[in-house]
C-alpha cells in the first residue's frame, strides 16, 4: 500500500508550492481590494488595517459591512451603535468605546441614550455577578421568573 501511495504523495508534495503561490496571490489580491474599500470609506487606510493578516481581512470587512454598516438590517444604525457601545464598555475595549460613542452620536443618539445603554450594560454585568457568584440554580430561576 505504501508503495502505491508514495508516488502520489511525491506528486502532491511537488505540486503544493505552486498551489500555495496561487492561493497566496489570490489572498493578497483580495486583501488589497479590501484595503482599497476601507480607504475609500474612511478617506485613508487606518494603520491598524495593515496589521491584520491578509487571509483574515476580507472576511472581517465583509461581516462588518453586512451587519454593522448596512442599512438593510433589522436594527437601525443608532441601536447597533448603542448595543456595541454597551458591549464595548463591558469587554472593555477603549478603541471600540471611542468609535461606538462617535457612531452613536452620528446616528442621533443623545447623551442620555448613551448613558442608559452603558448603565444597562453595567446592570447586566452586576446581576450576572450576583447570579453566578451565588450559584443560583438556573432551572429554579427560570421556573420562578417565567410568569407561568
Amino acid at each position: 500500500m505504501l508503495r502505491v501511495l508514495t508516488p502520489a504523495l511525491l506528486a502532491l508534495a511537488t505540486a503544493l508550492p505552486a498551489v500555495a503561490q496561487d492561493v497566496s496571490a489570490d489572498v493578497a489580491a483580495k486583501a488589497a481590494a479590501t484595503r482599497a474599500q476601507i480607504a475609500q470609506m474612511f478617506g485613508a487606510e487606518p494603520a491598524f488595517v495593515g496589521q491584520i493578516a491578509d487571509s483574515a481581512l476580507p472576511g472581517l470587512w465583509e461581516q462588518t459591512m453586512a451587519v454593522e454598516f448596512s442599512d438593510d438590517t433589522a436594527l437601525d444604525a443608532k441601536t447597533k451603535a448603542l448595543i456595541s457601545l454597551a458591549v464595548s464598555a463591558q469587554i472593555p475595549c477603549q478603541y471600540c468605546i471611542w468609535m461606538d460613542t462617535n457612531s452613536a452620536r452620528s446616528a442621533g443618539a443623545t447623551d442620555q441614550e448613551i448613558g442608559e445603554a452603558v448603565a444597562i450594560a453595567g446592570l447586566t454585568r452586576n446581576w450576572s455577578t450576583v447570579f453566578n457568584g451565588l450559584q443560583v440554580d438556573f432551572d429554579q430561576f427560570k421556573a420562578q421568573l417565567a410568569g407561568n
